[in-house]
């Protein structure tokens, strides 16, 4: 004698059975002991309490990424600000240079340096979602940042007359850096509509 299968049992119990299957339960007792347990199992699983975790962790690493965030933008701002308060330290106790040019030319990257670090300080991104992509570019400029900023520092040591002209090659290449990164923070901005 052939016995109801599983699919058949699970069919039975959607009311979706087939007509010899229906006709089978009602003259078979294997069947329907094996219907009845089928019915106690899922009677069994509905009774299981449904699982949730203790608590949202989401919160806490929210936090952290914007922690995170917050140090990495103080800690390029510091570096500037550390290598600006160097370099000025050098340029106000050296010996007055016969290039005034040059002062003029150093003294335009420093200030569009420091407008540049401010409006990045404005678009502070924590508040919004950045691609992977945007995140990478940034972080990647951010460090070159901090080299230029760590070779400036280093060159506000040097001897001030031998260093004039390297420190104002790092200072445009540490604006250059900046308007790149600043432009990757306003596209983005500007491209999600904030």
């Amino acid at each position: 004698m052939m016995h109801c299968t599983m699919d058949d049992l699970l069919a039975l119990r959607a009311s979706e059975a087939s007509v010899w299957a229906r006709r089978h339960i009602e003259d078979c007792e294997a069947c329907r002991r094996e219907l009845d347990g089928v019915f106690q199992h899922v009677a069994a699983l509905k009774a299981l309490p449904a699982l949730s975790p203790a608590r949202d962790r989401w919160p806490v690493v929210r936090e952290e990424i914007r922690a995170t965030r917050r140090r990495r933008i103080r800690r390029v701002a510091l570096a500037g600000l550390a290598a600006a308060a160097a370099l000025a330290g050098v340029i106000v106790f050296r010996a007055p240079s016969p290039n005034d040019a040059l002062a003029d030319q150093l003294a335009r990257m420093k200030e569009t340096s420091a407008e540049l670090e401010s409006g990045l300080y404005d678009l502070a991104p924590e508040g919004r979602v950045v691609s992977g992509r945007e995140a990478a570019l940034a972080a990647l400029l951010e460090d070159q940042i901090a080299v230029i900023d760590g070779e400036l520092g280093r060159a506000a040591l040097a001897e001030a007359a031998t260093a004039e002209f390297q420190v104002l090659d790092l200072w445009r290449e540490r604006v250059g850096l900046m308007e790149q990164l600043y432009t990757v923070r306003v596209t983005r901005a500007a491209y999600m509509g904030l």
